[in-house]
């Protein structure tokens, strides 16, 4: 669907029942699912059916990222297919390197076409491949990190205070003894390789979520990094993630560049970059793991995260 026939669909809602969209909630679904079919319908009926069955309730911007959260840890049959397919050897050569912000590899041309086909990318304006939307671009890492979050052991949610207001400070220091302690056994967790790193520190912060707040995630074939914001009450934390190859130069100066934009439209003075370093023959995570503070070009303070 294009903009236009989503909200048509949703027109024909508010003709039979009189419960409104707003416009603003409608844009933000077509935002969402780039006008999936079923992703469409599936947000509409899960707020029509079960969120706001009154017809006297205005379906809002607010209600739409209810819903579109419902059915990413959901994983109705539609999303539980997709992960399905994410184990394939040909979907992953593909998935990977869009995950982990790196360019393609050699790919056999049809296998680019059935990712295409299955809706799981697009070809962008710029000509590269993407996942096909927002809500994909969630469920992705999350089904990806799913084994690694069964892994985890027993993590006592210390970062929050005693209001329930999450703690970033508290925070950093749990995920460092987190990170020295089981980071590397929870590799061997991951589906992708090349990518355990992300995975192993996404379960981790969907520990911290499952109380009650968000994550969302930034990727794009070729840009190097991946965005993550987490969101706790009002307390917002946005993070960049790197990854130090062999053969190439130390990310810190790139990230730190890289991180004052993503920091930027998020409003933020502060964030964390972590830099995974995945050179050959290095001491133990648990040995190389620091923290320190670095000071980004336009003058925010980063917590820079080494592991």
């Amino acid at each position: 669907f294009n903009q236009d026939e989503v909200r048509r669909l949703y027109h024909q809602h508010t003709e039979a029942t009189g419960q409104i969209f707003t416009e603003e909630a409608v844009n933000l679904a077509f935002h969402l699912t780039q006008g999936q079919p079923w992703l469409v319908n599936a947000i509409a009926k899960e707020i029509t059916e079960y969120m706001a069955p009154d017809p006297a309730i205005p379906i809002t911007v607010e209600l739409i990222n209810q819903a579109k959260e419902i059915l990413i840890k959901r994983q109705d049959t539609h999303l539980d297919s997709l992960a399905e397919r994410l184990r394939e050897n040909r979907v992953k050569a593909i998935i990977q390197p869009i995950l982990s912000g790196l360019e393609l590899e050699d790919t056999p041309d049809d296998d680019r076409r059935y990712l295409l086909d299955l809706g799981l990318v697009v070809r962008s304006l710029e000509g590269g491949l993407k996942i096909a939307n927002p809500i994909y671009q969630e469920v992705i890492p999350r089904v990806l990190s799913q084994g690694t979050q069964d892994s985890l052991p027993m993590i006592q949610p210390s970062w929050l205070n005693a209001d329930g207001r999450l703690n970033p400070h508290i925070l950093l220091d749990t995920f460092l003894d987190f990170w020295r302690q089981h980071g590397e056994p929870l590799f061997k967790s991951t589906p992708y390789p090349e990518i355990a790193p992300h995975l192993v520190l996404m379960a981790f912060l969907h520990r911290v979520v499952n109380g009650g707040g968000t994550l969302e995630r930034e990727y794009a074939i070729g840009s190097g990094r991946m965005d993550i914001c987490l969101r706790y009450g009002d307390v917002i934390l946005g993070m960049e993630l790197k990854v130090w190859r062999e053969g190439r130069p130390d990310p810190l100066a790139e990230g730190l560049k890289q991180l004052d934009k993503y920091l930027s439209g998020l409003n933020l003075n502060s964030g964390w970059l972590v830099i995974f370093d995945r050179r050959p023959n290095l001491p133990p995570i648990s040995d190389r793991t620091t923290a320190e503070i670095a000071q980004s070009p336009d003058g925010r303070m980063i917590t820079v995260i080494r592991g």
